[in-house]
């Protein structure tokens, strides 16, 4: 029989705030929203989501990928909503690499496109991977074609470094993908 005192606590995931968003661990409250959003074409086009995507990929999601992401405290993964309205917006993650280094991800509701608020996002996330975690690299992978997501990394500064060839599989496809950087000596967190 375990003590107390044997038992290691599951972290709290830090919520992070911006001038117009909240972002936060998912939970069961949010299984809805993010069943409503994956079933976008362009999520499943540019991602590994499911397709089609289901409400139990969502509960896989939040209870088993996001909440072993902070458990770890190696892929902590936030969902990104509207303050005020509590609208989903999508998801940033930040996946250790070892190192000193890690990879950000993200998906963008089809409603909160074009408005830079996956921008702002990914850079609240960046600010704090740098400033307290004290991450040296963060990376960035999309496939090959990816143009918005070339573009949210490109405003939220990172610097593409070329493609690499056959490097992530989707759907048991391997595909080629773009890979850029933000280093911590370049952060301005203006």
């Amino acid at each position: 029989m375990r003590t107390a005192t044997e038992v290691t606590p599951t972290p709290v995931p830090a919520v992070l705030e911006t001038e117009r968003l909240v972002l936060r661990a998912p939970t069961a409250a949010d299984l809805d929203a993010i069943t409503a959003a994956c079933q976008d074409a362009e999520i499943q086009r540019w991602t590994v989501v499911p397709s089609p995507y289901s409400r139990a990929d969502a509960v896989f999601f939040v209870e088993r990928l996001a909440a072993e992401g902070w458990r770890s405290g190696r892929s902590p993964i936030r969902r990104v909503l509207e303050k005020g309205t509590g609208a989903l917006v999508g998801t940033q993650s930040l996946a250790a690499r070892g190192q000193g280094a890690a990879e950000v991800g993200f998906w963008v509701a089809a409603g909160a496109r074009g408005h830079g608020c996956t921008v702002e996002a990914l850079r609240a996330v960046a600010d704090r991977a740098f400033t307290e975690r004290g991450l040296r690299r963060l990376e960035w992978v999309a496939y090959v074609g990816n143009e918005p997501s070339l573009a949210v990394a490109r405003k939220a500064g990172f610097t593409l470094e070329g493609t690499l060839r056959s490097y992530a599989a989707q759907r048991g496809v391997w595909r080629d993908c773009w890979m850029g950087s933000l280093l911590a000596s370049e952060w301005d967190q203006g």
